[in-house]
């Protein structure tokens, strides 16, 4: 993808229609300045790994926004990918009727030496000022699954909890080994089996098991571990230890 392609980057899916605008250099032209979401106070400050995480999320929420997007938000996003992806623009700009890829290239050059976690950050914002159920829907549906909607380990959350939440199988092999107290419950009455299946970790959800991890016991709310796992293979999986025998 370069600042004149069909727009294949998740910012700008090709929709086989161009984004539009003359050939000029002006911002009012192009009708850059008519969308900023810098303004917007960013909800979290994250960094990092999670910070990179969240922008592949926000980055995949974006294909879903095509048809309601107006051009310049889309070129918003764009530019922003662009400058995540590959830093600094870089490219010459575009033939003067090229002008589909000149607005492009203008977005992108206009961030200057932005540095890739400021990008990330307003791309972030403003696919959640665009979407906002989405990003409302994400983290209640992880709240609700997990009870993980933030904080530290004040909540009654085993760092047997935190290993399943996150996925490290082996740190969650590593504690059994060392007697962690498997059928631990946090506040929320859920156990480490409730967050790996939640999660959707299916292998560690069979370590779990094969370790002794109870699949009978219920949260706060009255749900089983199968009860908060949306995973055929991991509900199957726990079927397996429920289902009445003989």
């Amino acid at each position: 993808d370069t600042a004149t392609g069909s727009g294949t980057d998740p910012a700008r899916p090709d929709t086989g229609e161009p984004l539009g605008g003359a050939g000029s250099d002006s911002d009012s032209d192009l009708g850059l300045s008519k969308f900023d979401c810098s303004a917007v106070e960013m909800t979290e400050e994250m960094e990092g790994e999670e910070l990179e995480q969240e922008f592949e999320s926000a980055a995949d929420r974006v294909r879903d926004l095509i048809q309601t997007a107006s051009r310049d938000q889309l070129l918003y996003l764009y530019a922003r990918f662009k400058q995540v992806k590959v830093g600094k623009c870089n490219t010459p700009k575009p033939g003067f009727f090229d002008f589909e890829g000149q607005r492009k290239w203008l977005a992108w050059k206009q961030l200057g030496d932005m540095d890739a976690e400021q990008a990330m950050r307003e791309y972030i914002t403003c696919v959640n000022v665009l979407d906002p159920e989405g990003t409302t829907k994400e983290r209640r549906g992880a709240e609700r699954r997990t009870g993980f909607g933030g904080g530290g380990n004040d909540k009654g959350r085993t760092l047997l909890h935190w290993a399943c939440d996150r996925g490290h199988k082996e740190l969650v092999s590593l504690l059994l080994q060392h007697k962690a107290d498997i059928n631990s419950q946090d506040n929320e009455g859920q156990t480490a089996l409730h967050y790996a299946s939640a999660c959707e970790f299916a292998d560690i959800v069979e370590l779990l098991l094969n370790a002794g991890a109870d699949p009978f016991i219920k949260d706060m709310e009255g749900s089983l571990p199968e009860e908060v796992t949306e995973s055929s293979t991991i509900s199957s999986l726990l079927r397996q230890y429920t289902a009445p025998k003989g």
